[in-house]
């Protein structure tokens, strides 16, 4: 991944914020997104709902293009929006303000981050880049993310596709379900939200107490249902618990998510698998929940369409005929898992990542199998590399974005 220092963030001082909101049409002073600074950025952060920024630099064409389009989108949120505390638009001149583009690990301008309720998003904003389409994504960010049931039985028809994290209270207005409720707007893409209140959920709870479970995708009745034993009114401890819960250990890779997968900067380990073989994901997801948990810090487990995914399939010498199959993507080369019946055999795939993080893959792919014995082997001549990576090629465009290689920083 191509890493790059980034600049501090500045956000709007609390007069300024308190002028914002009293005067709903903007002066040729105020207008647009709220410049942020050192000074400005944490109460910012802290004293709004959702805060939306824009990381820039004067001398990026690709960040001259977007600022007026930004502030035009920040004089309609506003309008939409005047209560304070709910949304600011800002943004981050990272030549200026270097210490909060480092803080937020800007490597590319411009760089679009969402911040809700004090908590950083991991998914940077990627849809279209016009003031409309702003407005529509802030309403968006700003609906309740968690949906009422009436009664249980609502809860039988869940989507079984989304693991779902279910609230039990005897009252919107108890301070449980605050905390509840801002987690979710932080994690509603990851998991679907629901609760119920009053008669709805009475029998679910003991009265005064309320409850959180967790049900995972493949349950849609409360057999298996996991319950938060933490404090209701933290929110760090029930975010991280609805994050390990929400977050899969594997995950599907597509066309709309890989930039963002790119970015994370961590190996692919991918099944490539045709689309009605659902047997082969399920056996590949146990394998690695069962063998190679210790191992999602290095490496991101993922699952592919191999139809819709064939040009790395064809980089690899494979095409459709030949899936289900297992490979690796360093974001320099592919390496091809040799047999994809040795994953049922313990400690295949944990081999093949050992063999990539020694460099045994890439030597070799060179040289043949590594000697068994003291001597050298001698190189018989030149080698050849293994196949370049592809899924490199599905990060940030170079014609949507300026980026940045780390010694011009």
């Amino acid at each position: 991944m191509i890493q790059t220092r980034s600049s501090p963030l500045l956000g709007p001082c609390l007069a300024l914020v308190a002028v914002l909101h009293v005067f709903h049409h903007p002066t040729p002073t105020d207008a647009g997104a709220v410049p942020m600074t050192s000074e400005n950025i944490d109460m910012t952060l802290a004293s709004n709902e959702l805060v939306f920024l824009n990381f820039y630099a004067e001398w990026c064409r690709f960040s001259n293009i977007l600022a007026p389009i930004f502030n035009e989108a920040a004089d309609k949120i506003k309008e939409e929006f005047p209560d304070a505390g709910k949304v600011v638009l800002g943004k981050v001149d990272c030549d200026k303000e270097t210490t909060i583009a480092s803080r937020f690990h800007i490597n590319k301008y411009p760089t679009l981050k969402i911040v809700r309720n004090g908590q950083l998003s991991k998914r940077e904003y990627r849809g279209q880049r016009s003031a409309d389409a702003f407005l529509e994504f802030v309403k968006k960010q700003l609906e309740d993310p968690i949906k009422e049931f009436q009664s249980l039985k609502d809860l039988e028809t869940l989507d079984s596709k989304k693991r779902s994290i279910i609230g039990y209270f005897d009252r919107r207005d108890q301070p449980e379900y605050d905390t509840f409720r801002k987690v979710a707007t932080n994690l509603k893409e990851d998991c679907q939200f629901h609760v119920g209140f009053g008669d709805a959920s009475l029998a679910m709870h003991p009265p005064g107490t309320p409850i959180i479970v967790f049900r995972p995708d493949v349950a849609l009745s409360h057999d298996n249902d996991e319950t938060f034993t933490g404090s209701l009114q933290n929110f760090d401890e029930l975010k991280i618990w609805i994050q390990e819960k929400c977050v899969p250990l594997v995950r599907e890779i597509t066309f709309e998510n890989a930039e963002e997968l790119t970015e994370e900067g961590l190996p692919f380990l991918i099944l490539f698998h045709r689309p009605d073989d659902h047997n082969s994901i399920k056996d590949y997801k146990s394998i690695i929940e069962r063998q190679l948990l210790d191992e999602k810090q290095n490496v991101n487990f993922l699952t592919a369409d191999g139809k819709r995914f064939a040009h790395p399939l064809h980089h690899l010498g494979k095409s459709e005929d030949d899936l289900p199959l297992i490979a690796i993507d360093s974001f320099k080369h592919m390496y091809l898992f040799p047999h994809f019946s040795d994953m049922y055999t313990a400690g295949k795939l944990k081999q093949f990542l050992q063999d990539l993080y020694s460099g045994k893959l890439h030597r070799e792919f060179h040289y043949g199998p590594d000697p068994t014995n003291n001597e050298i082997q001698a190189e018989t001549g030149k080698g050849t590399s293994p196949p370049e990576s592809k899924f490199k090629e599905l990060g940030p465009s170079k014609h949507r974005y300026t980026l940045l290689e780390k010694d011009e920083l």
